[in-house]
């Protein structure tokens, strides 16, 4: 029988890519917070999870070589980003809510750590199931 570590994952190594980037995108926005102009954005972490999550059906395209195209939307790095609705935009033109991103990068940050602690389980179990434990 042959084991697919993917399979075994499932979605959190994905989710993991995800929170990184969006991470990211925050941490942008709260260093330009005092830019003219900047426009706050973020990524939709469900709507790309679901798109990941809804390439696993049937009829699916496989990429069965290391040539193949890869089909729209199957990366995190395709995640699309989004502009914040600001709800009090500054006079220079700025829609940073610096207590928004704090809030959202603190949100993030504690579900990175609920995913590396997910994927951290799922990693024991294999080895106690491997070890034959």
């Amino acid at each position: 029988m042959r084991f697919d570590l993917d399979k075994a994952m499932g979605i959190h190594e994905q989710a993991l890519y995800v929170r990184a980037r969006r991470s990211s995108v925050i941490a942008s926005n709260l260093a330009n917070a005092d830019t003219p102009n900047y426009k706050a954005r973020d990524i939709d972490f469900k709507t790309v999870l679901k798109n990941l999550a809804g390439d696993t059906g049937p009829g699916r395209m496989l990429n069965t070589q290391p040539g193949h195209i890869q089909p729209a939307g199957s990366s995190v790095d395709d995640a699309e980003l989004l502009y914040r609705y600001p709800y009090q935009p500054s006079i220079d033109g700025n829609t940073v809510d610096s207590q928004l991103e704090k809030s959202e990068f603190t949100q993030n940050a504690l579900r990175y750590q609920a995913t590396l602690q997910f994927l951290g389980g799922k990693i024991k179990g294999l080895m106690k199931a491997i070890k034959g434990e």
